[in-house]
């Protein structure tokens, strides 16, 4: 039987963990704070995580990477922002890099503007690179509620063929793409944006505004995604359209609730500070910023979360927004 890893025991570590083992299949997890492991292995709760799953015994926690060795697929559900210190010291810590490695994490990698897949490739050039991504509240997953994801594998067909029988369970359905840069794309871009609609619920704006910004934030993943090589298909998916219209709707996503305190007046520098989860938007900003200004493609809604996240007030940023010129709704640099 497939030996199955699981390297993060935060909320969506987790709750991957539990879905993989619904079947009684057993499941290592990585976690890197001692009484979590602990925790996990006598209590089978994760109460600093995942308070609501109360957890399969056939998951097993470890803080020890060397354990994954063998392991035959290892699903990655660390920060973005440690994804490859994390699998750098785990290949460093076991005998052969698994076959398959699937990315769970939404991010761009700060100081560099390299997706996931790259860092991935980089630290892990032996496995075969997948991306699991789509509309996924964790608490949801764990509870078994119905979910469907995007499973991108560069492998082609023949990863797909591997893979999908080890992830997919009754209330669990992964779609095949092959297209894995337009899966990094929407689940990097789609944070930034739901700290943008947090902002608009926290200011009290309306639903009209929220819906005008979820679809104009959308076209901005279509412009960013297709000067990066993505399919507007993929995009228009699971992974791009259906995560943006999940977390840009309710507060159990951590970056829609950053964006409501921002909107709601609170100091962009305590809520980071004060945060124990991590709002994956705020660390993709300013590099997506970056990376759209470098290739000339406009992310005016991008943009302003960078400003909120540097200070700015909620209200002189979309009243800037609200200011742009009046031109057609395809325009490119609209």
């Amino acid at each position: 039987m497939t030996k199955l890893g699981v390297l993060g025991a935060g909320a969506w570590g987790t709750a991957l963990a539990q879905m993989l083992a619904s079947d009684g299949r057993d499941v290592l997890i990585w976690a890197l704070e001692t009484e979590l492991v602990d925790e996990i292995n006598t209590r089978h709760t994760n109460t600093l995580y995942l308070p609501s799953a109360a957890l399969s015994p056939a998951i097993r926690a470890t803080g020890d990477l060397a354990e994954f060795g063998g392991c035959d697929v290892i699903l990655a559900v660390t920060p973005a922002q440690h994804l490859g210190k994390v699998l750098g010291t785990l290949l460093s810590s076991v005998a052969a890099a698994p076959a398959d490695l699937v990315l769970c994490s939404k991010g761009i990698e700060a100081g560099t503007g390299r997706l996931m897949n790259d860092v991935a490739k980089d630290a892990a050039p032996g496995s075969d690179i997948a991306i699991l991504s789509g509309p996924t509240f964790a608490h949801e997953v764990a509870a078994g509620m119905p979910t469907a994801v995007t499973l991108a594998c560069s492998g082609g067909a023949a990863q797909w063929d591997r893979l999908s029988p080890v992830i997919a369970r009754p209330q669990f359905r992964p779609y095949y793409s092959d297209d894995v840069i337009g899966a990094e794309i929407g689940g990097a871009v789609k944070n930034v944006l739901a700290i943008a609609c947090g902002v608009v619920e926290g200011l009290g704006l309306g639903q009209n505004a929220r819906a005008a910004l979820i679809a104009r934030g959308y076209a901005e993943m279509l412009r960013f995604g297709e000067a990066l090589g993505a399919d507007r298909d993929t995009l228009a998916g699971l992974c791009g359209l259906g995560d943006l219209v999940l977390t840009c709707s309710s507060t159990s996503s951590r970056n829609f609730s950053l964006g409501k305190a921002l909107g709601e007046g609170q100091p962009a520098d305590l809520l980071m500070a004060d945060r124990r989860t991590v709002a994956e938007g705020a660390h993709t900003a300013p590099v997506l910023t970056e990376l759209a200004m470098r290739r000339g493609v406009a992310m005016p809604i991008v943009a302003a979360v960078y400003r909120l996240l540097g200070g700015a007030p909620a209200g002189d940023v979309v009243a800037g927004l609200l200011a742009r010129p009046l031109t057609a709704e395809q325009d490119q640099s609209a």
